[in-house]
């Protein structure tokens, strides 16, 4: 797949906990995000965060929660990643998902690496 130039990042802020369909949401997210093609997709476990309750979620041990701040970041052409939110938003029932322009640079995989 060829990626340059003018793209969308989109961002996805969910909890730990939340799930899809029996399995963690943030797995499903990205598994539905492999299945339509996109370029690919980052899930990063947050340390500490808040949401729209404003209920702390933390790794600090006194306040310890099941439940910490998942972000997952995709980019792709814009096209693409449009063609999906209606798909990302029915899956996420409380969170925030966001887009923005970015500039891709470089997209490539190491032709030396194992595919999976």
């Amino acid at each position: 797949m060829k990626l340059e130039g003018a793209g969308l990042l989109a961002r996805i802020y969910i909890g730990e906990s939340d799930t899809f369909e029996g399995r963690p949401l943030y797995e499903a997210i990205v598994h539905r995000l492999r299945d339509r093609g996109l370029a690919g997709a980052t899930v990063l476990r947050g340390i500490e965060g808040f949401g729209a309750k404003h209920h702390l979620h933390t790794t600090r041990i006194l306040r310890l929660s099941g439940d910490l701040p998942i972000l997952i970041e995709v980019v792709d052409a814009e096209e693409r990643i449009r063609a999906v939110l209606p798909e990302l938003d029915a899956m996420v029932a409380g969170g925030l998902i966001t887009i923005e322009a970015v500039e891709v640079i470089a997209y490539r995989a190491d032709r030396t690496a194992d595919p999976d």
